[in-house]
């Protein structure tokens, strides 16, 4: 008679396999089921145990896990700090909740926010929570900003990296050394070896340049210089996986995601404007491997880079002497073929989405020609002078 009751057994399981094998499935609203349904179920359950023997009621609260998500009731008591981590995803916060405390199980938050429509609006960082909470107050309480622990630093797009330790230092007072310090083994803070390959032969001295990704970032408590770098080479290996930037460059570039890494830092460093971006990225790929006359980029941004690489002040172009734009001891010159030894900055996801796959066209030159950044591309030195002339016009250069 057991198999004419409904206790919420999952109807594909029926038949002789399942006859030997039970599957309890938890039916929700609207499904025809539902928490009140499956309570029910466990409460027929206990009747029939009861029916065996009162000793039967000892497994009590391991059939109560099958039939009902562990969950505690309310808002929870006294305090806990959680730092749900970068690039997170549900489960990985509902772990991080029941490994503090918070909730009663995974499932129970999991539940929770599959319920709630806002929760895809909980961000990385940490939290002011209680420990026993109910699923759904955890979620409430992550998704009230008043819970959430504001530590938080942003780093523009196109930054190098001695501005990137600056801007942290300021922030967090760790010392700027300590930064340089952590800097200088780049594998050691989770940039994979196989980065600091090149498709043209030239040697890499691995630098962590190009890998400290542009976001918003919260610090956590006692972080160090060592972490919070580490937290953004996370970053970036994240937003690189996703975007298949590695796979694409090699598969449609033909050639290393370094060198792509380091033409989005130049485009990053000259665009004027974001829809300039791939354009530059084009300029930069017609001019090192195409058939500009000297194969060098001529962007003295490069120079820029140099000199604030070794402590000197950085110039304007007009303000650069001839010596500066026409040394080539200097390895970031604007003279020497191929592209320069690093990346020149920490370039944005579009930046980096330009040098992946960039607009066709055969341009060679490009020039600002209004306030608000945007630039004239040409493909010869004759439709260049033409597109400096609109931008003296307009009071540009």
């Amino acid at each position: 008679m057991i198999d004419d009751l409904d206790l919420g057994f999952d109807e594909a399981e029926r038949g002789e396999k399942g006859r030997h094998r039970r599957g309890f499935v938890r039916k929700r609203n609207g499904q025809g089921g539902g928490r009140g349904k499956t309570v029910l179920a466990l409460l027929l359950a206990m009747v029939l145990l009861g029916g065996i023997g009162g000793g039967a009621f000892y497994g009590f609260d391991r059939i109560q896990n099958y039939f009902v998500t562990p969950d505690y009731d309310g808002a929870g008591t006294g305090e806990v700090t959680v730092e749900i981590k970068q690039g997170a995803l549900l489960a990985d916060m509902a772990d991080a909740l029941y490994t503090a405390g918070v909730v009663k199980s995974p499932k129970a938050f999991i539940e929770a926010a599959a319920d709630n429509a806002r929760s895809k609006n909980i961000q990385p960082g940490l939290y002011k929570l209680r420990k026993e909470m109910s699923g759904s107050h955890a979620v409430t309480a992550m998704l009230d900003l008043k819970n959430k622990i504001v530590n938080g630093i942003t780093i523009p797009e196109g930054r190098t990296a001695k501005n990137v330790f600056k801007l942290l230092a300021d922030k967090t007072k760790i010392p700027v050394k300590d930064f340089e310090a952590a800097a200088k083994d780049p594998i050691g803070l989770g940039v994979p070896d196989w980065w600091f390959k090149r498709s043209d032969n030239k040697k890499v001295k691995p630098s962590i340049e190009g890998f400290l990704y542009p976001d918003t970032y919260e610090i956590p408590p006692k972080a160090t210089a060592e972490s919070i770098l580490t937290m953004m080479v996370e970053n970036f290996l994240t937003v690189t996986g996703q975007m298949e930037f590695a796979d694409k460059v090699q598969s449609e570039r033909k050639i290393a995601p370094y060198e792509a890494l380091i033409v989005a830092s130049l485009a990053q460093a000259e665009a004027g404007n974001k829809d300039d971006l791939g354009k530059v990225a084009r300029v930069a790929y017609n001019r090192i491997y195409g058939e500009f006359p000297c194969n060098c980029l001529e962007m003295d941004v490069t120079v820029n880079y140099y000199l604030e690489l070794t402590g000197q002040d950085t110039k304007r172009s007009a303000d650069m002497t001839e010596a500066e734009l026409l040394d080539t001891k200097n390895p970031y010159s604007r003279k020497l073929p191929g592209l320069p030894p690093t990346p020149i900055n920490n370039p944005g996801k579009e930046a980096m989405a330009g040098a992946m796959d960039p607009p066709k066209g055969k341009w060679l030159f490009f020039v600002a020609i209004d306030k608000a950044g945007h630039s004239a591309f040409a493909d010869t030195a004759e439709e260049h002078e033409r597109n400096k002339q609109k931008a003296r016009e307009a009071g540009i250069i």
